[in-house]
């Protein structure tokens, strides 16, 4: 059974509209990424900014688009390649699926990054707010999507008070109030304004029921993970021994890292033939 969204009383939509126009103009950030709205470029600052700050990533966007300018040079480039430009933004996984991407759009899209909603969501790495990010900022084309900062938008003027807002709600908020004859210039307002909003009074999006705290990087998993890949770009090949000879982690947290890397598809392991079976098997990149 579907229930109404319940949302509150709301404001004009001009009225609206003009006051996140206005207070997004007195903190406009001037980001890289807004310098073009070619796709392809949009579409890469969408997957870096993914759970990484606008500082770590703007130097490494630059790097990035030095190297790999376009689709075809980056569907191109060794996979090895592609980590080792990605090393520091953390989340591998989402530099091997920009290059699957890449692939995929030279194959099927003659190199030109799809406009439509559907066709974007069947490229590895691409759901769908990105995929409606990508509408608005490449191609200016109206979408509802939501992030940090939008929420945060919301939440401050429309929820005021509450806990737990659904994203249901929220999206509601994002059709009423979305300006369809400049989305672009809508969403840049939104997140501008929701970015200083954060700095000046707090996230307001930790009321949202979708919000959960990252735990800290210096004690999780992900951090072995991220250096044992980056010994690997590093260095070369090496044995699961030889890796935990130069990182500070224990053996067994070395050997599990390996091992999802791996499944996942960032490392290969060499194999041996039967007369040198006791060689410990090699980890690189493929």
């Amino acid at each position: 059974m579907n229930f109404p969204i319940s949302i509150p009383e709301t404001l004009p939509v001009e009225e609206f509209q003009a006051l996140v126009y206005e207070r997004a103009g007195l903190c406009y950030r001037d980001l890289p990424w807004r310098h073009s709205p070619d796709p392809y470029r949009v579409w890469v600052s969408e997957i870096m900014l993914q759970q990484t700050q606008v500082v770590r990533v703007i130097p490494k966007y630059a790097n990035w688009l030095e190297r790999f300018p376009d689709v075809l040079t980056l569907a191109r480039a060794e996979p090895a390649e592609v980590l080792k430009f990605w090393s520091g933004l953390g989340y591998n996984r989402r530099a091997l699926s920009l290059h699957h991407a890449a692939r995929d759009i030279v194959s099927r899209f003659s190199g030109q990054l799809p406009c439509e909603e559907k066709e974007l969501l069947s490229l590895a790495g691409i759901g769908k707010y990105t995929a409606r990010a990508i509408l608005a900022f490449a191609y200016d084309i109206p979408s509802v999507f939501l992030e940090t900062n939008i929420r945060t938008v919301f939440i401050k003027h429309f929820f005021a008070g509450m806990d737990l807002v659904s994203d249901s709600a929220l999206e509601e908020i994002g059709r009423q109030y979305l300006d369809c004859q400049a989305p672009r210039r809508w969403y840049t307002a939104l997140m501008d304004y929701g970015a200083d909003i954060k700095k000046k009074e707090g996230n307001y999006s930790t009321k949202s029921r979708l919000y959960t705290r990252q735990s800290p990087f210096d004690s999780s998993f992900r951090r072995v993970r991220g250096a044992v890949l980056k010994f690997l770009l590093d260095s070369g090949p090496a044995t699961a021994q030889q890796v935990y000879m130069r990182l500070p982690f224990e053996y067994e947290k070395v050997a599990e890292a390996l091992q999802v890397l791996v499944k996942e598809g960032f490392l290969r392991v060499s194999s041996f033939p039967s007369e040198h079976i006791d060689e410990e098997p090699q980890y690189s990149i493929p």
